[in-house]
């Protein structure tokens, strides 16, 4: 149990960066699924629109320090050489 103010003032501070944290993580699985339901669709103009708006969460997710930097450059870059390759199988 703590014992001075800063150290129940610190409790009260993780407590809330606990609660945003679990959200904005919560919010890019959201988009994630959303870019993966797109893509297995086969819809491209749908998984790009899909991609468009998870792109700056999940960029945002990094700039906060939920997510690490290479894990959003890495899926970021895997999602987007998937849409890619729904143009090339569908011209193919």
């Amino acid at each position: 149990m703590a014992n001075t103010a800063s150290a129940r003032k610190r409790i009260r501070q993780t407590a809330t960066r606990n609660e945003r944290n679990r959200a904005r993580r919560s919010r890019v699985g959201t988009f994630l699924t959303k870019v993966q339901k797109a893509i297995s669709s086969g819809d491209k103009a749908a998984a790009q629109a899909a991609f468009k708006d998870a792109q700056p969460e999940i960029q945002r997710a990094a700039s906060k320090g939920v997510m690490h930097i290479n894990t959003v450059a890495r899926t970021l870059s895997r999602l987007s050489a998937k849409i890619k390759a729904l143009g090339a199988t569908a011209q193919a």
